[in-house]
């Protein structure tokens, strides 16, 4: 049985029985299609949506959907999953934040943190003007700023450490 949160707020259960699939305990009535044009076709309750992927995630066990211009987080918990996390090895919440480091070469025109903050997953930290575009590079997962190893207006190399999270 999977466990799906969307939109980190509502959880479902859901399992592929021998009549069909089940969401917490119901039989679905519903079925889904992939498309020539990349789209997913969904029938559900006698009617029809349309999917778009936005984004997949298969480290974190997330995927984005648009479903009729509303987009959908959806979090996928498998049951090694779930029995880890009843264990108390949530492996997402003891993962290590990796460091920020330079995605290309460009100048740094804004520190966003500072040390000892708290940041939150998809929180800006610098802005990096790179092939005279501005990118905000975000936080990948929930950390603190260890330290900034570079100043603004201040010309990195790809790969470069920007800033070290814990």
């Amino acid at each position: 049985m999977l466990q799906v949160t969307v939109n980190d707020n509502n959880t479902f259960a859901i399992s592929a029985e021998e009549n069909g699939i089940t969401i917490n305990d119901t039989v679905a009535d519903w079925d889904a299609s992939w498309q020539p044009n990349g789209l997913i076709s969904i029938l559900y309750n006698n009617k029809s949506y349309t999917a778009i992927v936005e984004k997949v995630d298969r480290k974190a066990k997330e995927v984005s959907l648009r479903i009729d211009g509303q987009v959908y987080k959806i979090g996928i918990k498998e049951p090694i999953d779930q029995l880890l996390i009843n264990m108390g090895l949530d492996i997402k919440q003891n993962q290590k934040a990796e460091a920020i480091k330079a995605p290309m070469p460009g100048m740094i025109l804004k520190i966003l943190v500072t040390p000892g903050q708290q940041i939150n997953k998809g929180d800006g930290l610098v802005i990096l003007e790179a092939m005279k575009m501005e990118n905000i590079l975000k936080a990948t997962a929930t950390a603190t700023v260890k330290a900034i190893r570079v100043n603004e207006r201040t010309a990195v190399e790809k790969g470069a450490v920007l800033i070290e999270l814990e």
